[in-house]
Order: C-alpha cells, then sequence, then structure tokens
C-alpha cells in the first residue's frame, strides 16, 4: 500500500544555521533526502545533508581505461593489417602506442565525465522545478520536502520552528516567478 503523496512543502531561510537545524530535524522526523536550494555551496549544509560520494568519478575511470584499452587495441589493429616493419623492430610495439592510448584516455573519461554528470543529475528533466525561488540565487536558502498526505502539517511545523522566515505549501503557493 503506498502512501499518498501532498504537492510538498517549501521552507525559506535566512541564515545557514537555521537552514542546517531544520535539516536535522527534518533527518530526526525520517526525511531521508531534502531538496535544499543555497546561493553557494556550503560544507555545513553538506555535512547535514550527510551527501554520498558522486559516482560521476566511476564514469570517468571506466570511460579512461576504456580508451587506454582502445587506444591499443587501434594501433594493434591497424599495425596487424598494415604491417610495416621498420629498422627490425617487431610490428607490435607499445611504446609507441602509448600517446594514441592516452590521446584516447582523455577523450574517453572527458565524454564518460559528462555522460555520467548528465545521468546521476537527471538531466534534461521533463518537468521543471515549481519550487524554485530567485532568492535562492542571492541570499537565502530553501529546504523542499514531499512528505506523505499525513506527515505534510509535522514537516511544515518543523521547518516553522527551526526558523523559517515562510514556509510555503502546495502547488499553487511553491510556484516560483519567472
Amino acid at each position: 500500500m503506498s502512501a499518498t503523496r501532498s504537492p510538498g512543502v517549501l521552507g525559506i531561510f535566512d541564515s545557514v544555521d537555521a537552514t542546517v537545524k531544520a535539516i536535522h530535524e527534518l533527518r530526526d522526523l525520517g526525511v531521508k533526502r531534502p531538496t535544499v536550494f543555497t546561493p553557494a555551496p556550503n560544507h555545513d549544509i553538506e555535512h547535514a545533508l550527510d551527501t554520498e560520494e558522486s559516482p560521476v568519478r566511476l564514469f570517468t575511470l571506466v570511460g579512461g581505461l576504456t580508451g587506454a584499452a582502445s587506444g591499443f587495441a587501434l594501433a594493434t589493429w591497424t599495425s596487424m593489417d598494415w604491417p610495416l616493419v621498420t629498422g627490425g623492430k617487431p610490428i607490435i610495439s607499445l611504446p609507441a602506442w602509448v600517446i594514441i592510448a592516452f590521446e584516447l584516455t582523455i577523450l574517453f573519461g572527458a565524454l564518460s565525465t559528462i555522460l555520467g554528470l548528465f545521468v546521476n543529475a537527471r538531466l534534461p528533466q521533463r518537468s521543471p522545478t515549481l519550487v524554485y525561488d530567485r532568492s535562492f540565487s542571492v541570499d537565502q536558502f530553501g529546504v523542499y520536502v514531499v512528505p506523505s498526505a499525513d506527515r505534510a502539517e509535522e514537516v511544515r511545523r518543523v521547518l516553522a520552528e527551526s526558523g523559517a522566515v515562510e514556509v510555503r505549501h502546495g502547488t499553487r503557493e511553491v510556484t516560483s516567478e519567472v
């Protein structure tokens, strides 16, 4: 049985301390991942959210290793298909292929990093975020939670008691002005 979801509750804060307090109290309430809007990256908020390390670096590692292997494979394939013996050296000579392997490592690593960024950021988003407020880019902080219908009022109370300047609830109120 799935609980019905309310449209969401947005708390707007003036200070980092109040935002961090709200995040801690929401986590104590059982909210695992609130969406937080900040005007600039902040370590206190990151620690409060207890974020995991980004998996984008794994995309980069796999892409780089694939690029290196592709570089050596490409050079080996072309040397085997069109053998050119020079000065009695072997046809397959790994030191001469380091440059193409290095170049493909960088290329594949960069492309897979971009791919990993898009996959993990879930870009492009099909539906725009309705809760964003322009003040989040200037000087205020926002904490947005989509609670179950029976816990919406409890989340609203926690945000208000944590020092929120404003608490918005519902789809009509959280639409940002454009």
